[in-house]
């Protein structure tokens, strides 16, 4: 490892920058045939024509290039460039996002043949999650009594409250009960004490929309688009409140409302609005140390009854200390 690549991710860890950050912009500055910091403005000018002209990336790839560069010879290398001329930005365009209607996003959603992949959509879907954020979900980030799911360092590092809706509840229970996963996740992955990866929730999109032969484009980021595109109306009442308190930027509105959890209760789930429910996926099969809730449920029940009768004592209805009851799913 060479010193200005060592310095360069001390200096993304002393500013904290996520994990994806750091790697992202330590592959972009890793292509030079030389080091960076031999490299002049022409040499970075040349380079952009490159990415553009031949090797024809998309403008927000090479926006992640610009901001990578930008960020080694400003702080790294501390230069004084005019940086808006020596490593333009690239305009992106301005697309709209392709909206799945009620019947194909159960279609799809029905196409899923693995249970848990299909909960991890379906809560992408209902709670306008990213694809990371529904795959790091722990059991205790579901509250029952407010109806909500606490994210934890979502996008941009930040907590924050989604809504949780009945039938959202209904398949993470569903899920729940059937799988049972162990661990501190509530999708556990291959690697022990690891959530599942997104890579792998992404290729069981993809093998998916295939199934479906639907001719939209549909992705893990697509499913959480419909949640934003359904809360587009929630716009107005934030302006109003942006002048009542008199703010000048509506960032300094939204912080008093990122705790205001009767409002985000109170917003309507896209799930909600589907016709009917989701096909079930496929769950696992049974294993046999693995807990039955209804039958131990019903055998306690029983316990209880032939101890009122008899005078002797039945079942314990705790458990084992390890597995939750049915009041913590």
């Amino acid at each position: 490892m060479t010193s200005l690549r060592l310095r360069m991710m001390e200096d993304m860890q002393v500013r904290n920058l996520s994990r994806n950050t750091q790697d992202s912009y330590l592959l972009q500055v890793s292509h030079f045939a030389k080091s960076p910091a031999l490299l002049g403005p022409e040499d970075i000018h040349a380079y952009q024509v490159y990415l553009t002209n031949e090797k024809k990336l998309a403008p927000r790839s090479v926006q992640v290039t610009v901001a990578a560069l930008r960020f080694l010879y400003r702080v790294t290398l501390g230069l004084d460039w005019d940086f808006d001329r020596i490593i333009p930005c690239p305009k992106t365009p301005k697309t709209l996002a392709v909206i799945l209607s009620p019947e194909e996003v159960l279609h799809f959603l029905g196409c899923i043949e693995s249970f848990k992949h299909q909960a991890i959509l379906t809560t992408c879907y209902a709670a306008g999650l990213r694809i990371s954020e529904a795959t790091r979900l722990k059991p205790e980030a579901i509250d029952r009594q407010r109806m909500v799911l606490r994210v934890e360092q979502g996008k941009g590092q930040k907590d924050r409250y989604v809504m949780l809706s009945a039938r959202l509840l209904e398949v993470l229970t569903d899920y729940w009960r059937a799988v049972r996963p162990t661990g501190a996740w509530m999708f556990p992955g291959a690697v022990a004490g690891e959530p599942i990866s997104t890579s792998a929730v992404d290729a069981t999109c993809r093998q998916a929309h295939r199934m479906s032969k639907l001719s939209k484009p549909v992705t893990p980021h697509s499913c959480g688009t419909h949640l934003r595109c359904t809360c587009s109306k929630l716009e107005p009442i934030l302006r109003t409140i942006q002048l009542l308190l008199g703010h000048r930027s509506l960032s300094t509105t939204a912080q008093y409302l990122r705790i205001a959890t009767n409002k985000v209760c109170a917003a309507t789930s896209p799930l909600e609005l589907l016709p009917r429910p989701i096909p079930k996926a496929s769950s696992p099969p049974a294993l046999e140390h693995f807990w039955r809730p209804a039958s131990w449920a019903a055998r306690v029940r029983r316990s209880r009854i032939y101890s009122v009768a008899t005078g002797l004592p039945g079942e314990s209805s705790t458990g084992p200390r390890y597995r939750p009851t049915d009041a913590q799913l």
